[in-house]
């Protein structure tokens, strides 16, 4: 007597177009979890190496990763919400829910990222601390840079892919993603920090005057918050409802004008609903 044979209860097919799903999404991406790894193992080691130093622009460099891994986890669940489908409540989809945590994100910089830079900087000018011995921050620097700029080097190459002929301030200005510029912006920044995290740190033992890495984290927070309001600025103008690319709006319009049945076109008004829609 033979019994029919048992079958696995997960299907191949769909084991595989799970795995094809899973891969697209991180591709899709993959500018988003670059910056994030990144900036949680630069936020550890920044903390630790200001815990030793004492150094105040290296605790302000933490705080500033630590920030920039809280904003690509927002960015993400943004995405995530913003997929979800069309209904009678949003007959058009909750695309531009990305748009509103993008502004989330341009606050918390500003907020916290250059709230905390530039009081804990002032703090040290005020009330400067004993200069420690400053190489763990060198070490600490070296790496983030290297993390940091490969975070940024991922982020231009996705840019570039996207931007074609138009110049980088012109396809800022007409991107209808806010994840793709906004780590694009937070590395640049945070790569310039650490330039002068490290020239603070250097020049305070230089001169022997421990209120120049104060200086240095003052100068971080007012980067931040610099990058923050112009983020705030581009992120609200997508939020309100920004038209479509003139290029689509050309095309749309020359459509309508080949239909016989059209005497002329007035006006072609567009709004982006999503990134893509």
């Amino acid at each position: 007597m033979q019994y029919p044979s048992r079958r696995c209860c997960t299907h191949p097919p769909f084991r595989l177009s799970y795995m094809r799903d899973m891969a697209d999404r991180l591709r899709e991406n993959i500018v988003l979890y670059g910056a994030l790894f990144a900036n949680v193992g630069i936020a550890i080691a920044k903390f630790i190496a200001a815990a030793i130093s004492g150094s105040s622009s290296m605790l302000t460099e933490g705080v500033h990763s630590l920030v920039d891994s809280g904003n690509q986890i927002l960015l993400l669940y943004g995405q995530a919400k913003a997929k979800r489908s069309p209904d009678t409540t949003h007959p058009f989809g909750y695309g531009r829910e990305l748009y509103f945590w993008a502004f989330v994100v341009a606050i918390l910089i500003f907020a916290v990222g250059a709230g905390v830079s530039i009081y804990e900087g002032w703090q040290h000018v005020t009330e400067p601390e004993p200069l420690r011995d400053p190489t763990i921050n060198y070490v600490v620097l070296g790496i983030a840079a290297l993390l940091e700029g490969t975070s940024w080097a991922i982020a231009v190459r996705e840019f570039n892919a996207k931007r074609g002929a138009s110049s980088w301030w012109q396809s800022i200005r007409r991107s209808k993603d806010p994840a793709g510029f906004i780590v694009l912006f937070e590395d640049s920044a945070a790569l310039i920090g650490l330039g002068l995290a490290g020239a603070g740190v250097w020049a305070s033992h230089h001169y022997a005057d421990p209120r120049i890495d104060g200086v240095a984290s003052i100068a971080i927070g007012l980067i931040l918050a610099g990058v923050a309001a112009l983020l705030a600025r581009e992120a609200k103008g997508l939020l309100i409802g920004e038209s479509a690319d003139p290029a689509i709006i050309s095309a749309v319009w020359e459509m309508l004008n080949r239909r016989p049945q059209i005497s002329a076109v007035n006006h072609v008004r567009t709004i982006h609903t999503a990134p893509d829609a």
